[in-house]
């Protein structure tokens, strides 16, 4: 790559989104963020890995917040926690892109990053069946469960996604590239991700 680029990577659950932002990152020979976000958001706050981990089980309504609100110490008197979690972690993210490419996994990452020149947004999705296969065989879930909560994971990652955005999770309009990771084995989406960030 001879330019800067970000590339955020939101996801439904089960899709493998972390599995390929990690090879895409490799790949490329950048820096890869996933739960280092949470680590690094914890460092600059001396909360928890726990409450940044709960964050997106405890959104609900429909705030938009301005990220422009964002400052070095973010002290953000008066705000509920959740809220004070999004915009330290937005800040993490912010900063952690302006040192350099990298592939960033969730945290509403497309968003925080919408001002962000040479940022490319993707979205993997994939079949309710091969999502649950994998929260099986790879995230540990048991069978009898494992369904249930996939769709309850999308929901709540929807509900926080719109609850800080005020847009809607998953909308094309929201992305560069949206991928089904049914269609074709992860090795193939990261080549098809890699060679649009070389013809970007």
């Amino acid at each position: 790559m001879n330019k800067h680029k970000i590339i955020t990577i939101s996801r439904q659950y089960g899709s493998g989104g972390r599995i390929v932002g990690k090879l895409l990152a490799e790949r490329l020979g950048i820096p890869f963020y996933d739960n280092e976000l949470i680590t690094l958001a914890a460092e600059k706050t001396g909360l928890s890995k726990e409450c940044f981990v709960n964050a997106e089980e405890t959104s609900a309504g429909n705030l938009l917040l301005s990220l422009t609100t964002l400052t070095p110490s973010i002290d953000s008197y008066g705000l509920p926690l959740n809220e004070k979690i999004f915009l330290v972690q937005s800040q993490v993210i912010k900063e952690v892109a302006e040192k350099g490419s990298c592939v960033i996994v969730g945290r509403s990452a497309d968003y925080v990053l919408s001002d962000t020149e040479n940022c490319i947004n993707v979205f993997l999705q994939a079949d309710l069946k091969d999502r649950v296969k994998r929260a099986v065989s790879q995230y540990g879930l048991s069978e009898k469960n494992a369904e249930s909560t996939v769709i309850k994971t999308d929901k709540r990652r929807a509900g926080y996604y719109s609850y800080f955005t005020g847009l809607k999770w998953g909308k094309a309009d929201n992305y560069d590239l949206i991928l089904n990771t049914s269609r074709m084995d992860l090795e193939k989406i990261v080549d098809v991700i890699e060679k649009y960030v070389s013809l970007r």
